[in-house]
């Protein structure tokens, strides 16, 4: 069976990060992605084998000048054959490029329309430029990723681009596909990475609505305040993760430490969280993190290595589950999630810019006369 999004055309503007990120979810789940790319970023001659651009696998790839006017009218002339169109350029550029939702949604009320920015369409901060670390700064999230006494630590671009960009931009997009079943009318989708990063800290807000969380960061039980919660390094320099947070697996961590008939204090009193670590360090000092995996992976402990990208590629776990997959010789993140019928899959590896323009236009109707005069007069290439 074909991925759950069979059948769903989608028109992406590429752009950088998260929009690609979202797209590259749509395809691996079976919608057929239409990639935008800029006319003048097309090489004269196509290089062989596949990108390296692994946020762009999955879909074909056309150069269209998005400034020239008969490219405006090629784009829209798509719109009125899609589902989606997908853009994350600052609020305004689409509508000064004459692409917007209005003018887009009028030639095609049931596209849906998805927009990604970091500070949203609209308020004071919607012009601004800015990047993950900031959008996460002001929602709160990154406030409370660190150590205690250390500044603030950025978790990659994981939160605010993929996190809370990307993924809501898919969930909103495949709501308001959703939607259209019922009402027969496309929508745009405001996605803004400073909400979705706000959203991602919903738990941690009620936490402290109910007073269980220490503003302090890297005092709690998730931050690693605790003790039974942290990375701790190994004789080999490696390093493994711990996550005994309930009791039973923070008994079996006890056990397999050694530390079973010790005469500990609670394992909540948080009193006494850095002299248990002092002793937990030094007991995980003392063996390599492989001496590690065999006492305690697959456990209750909650462990896990600490894996580089290199070393989960090969992982057993891994590998049996086929969490990552090869693709032209490229190994990387495989599609997720996984569906009992419709299995999402890779359908093609990343194009290169403006691969497929004529292909893809022939396929969504453009007629080889059109793609000559769009190419003669510079509108694709």
């Amino acid at each position: 069976m074909p991925g759950p999004l069979q059948g769903i055309r989608v028109i992406e503007i590429a752009g950088i990060g998260p929009g690609p990120f979202a797209a590259m979810m749509l395809a691996d789940m079976g919608a057929d992605v239409l990639r935008i790319d800029r006319a003048g970023n097309v090489k004269d001659e196509i290089p062989t084998g596949p990108s390296s651009d692994l946020l762009a696998r999955g879909r074909r790839s056309v150069g269209i000048d998005l400034k020239h006017p008969e490219g405006v009218e090629a784009v829209l002339r798509l719109v009125e054959q899609a589902d989606v169109l997908q853009e994350g350029f600052r609020p305004g550029v689409m509508e000064r490029l004459g692409l917007g939702p209005d003018v887009a949604l009028a030639r095609n009320p049931r596209l849906v329309y998805g927009r990604m920015t970091g500070w949203g369409q609209e308020g004071p901060l919607s012009q601004a430029a800015g990047h993950d670390i900031n959008y996460i700064a002001q929602s709160g999230a990154l406030g409370m990723i660190g150590r205690k006494g250390e500044p603030p630590l950025p978790p990659l671009n994981l939160v605010g681009d993929f996190g809370g960009g990307g993924m809501y931009l898919i969930f909103g997009i495949v709501c308001a596909l959703l939607e259209r079943e019922r009402s027969g009318q496309g929508q745009v989708v405001d996605a803004a990475m400073v909400d979705g990063a706000a959203s991602l800290t919903t738990m941690f807000y009620m936490f402290q609505n109910m007073g269980v969380w220490n503003p302090e960061r890297g005092t709690n039980v998730l931050d690693t305040g605790a003790h039974f919660y942290e990375v701790y390094e190994t004789s080999d320099g490696e390093y493994v993760s711990i996550g005994s947070i309930e009791p039973q697996f923070y008994r079996e961590l006890l056990e397999k430490t050694g530390l079973a008939d010790a005469d500990l204090p609670h394992q909540m009193d948080r009193t006494n969280w850095e002299p248990l670590k002092d002793r937990l360090r030094a007991i995980f000092k003392s063996k390599t993190r492989d001496q590690w995996c065999e006492i305690m992976e697959g456990s209750d402990v909650c462990f896990a290595p600490v894996l580089s990208p290199a070393e989960a590629v090969k992982h057993p776990a891994n590998t049996a589950r086929d969490v990552f997959v090869e693709i032209e010789g490229i190994h990387q993140p495989g599609p997720a999630p996984r569906y009992s019928r419709t299995k999402a899959e890779i359908q093609r590896p990343p194009p290169h810019t403006g691969e497929h323009t004529d292909v893809a236009l022939a396929d969504w109707g453009f007629s080889g006369e059109e793609l000559g005069k769009l190419r003669e007069s510079g509108a694709i290439k």
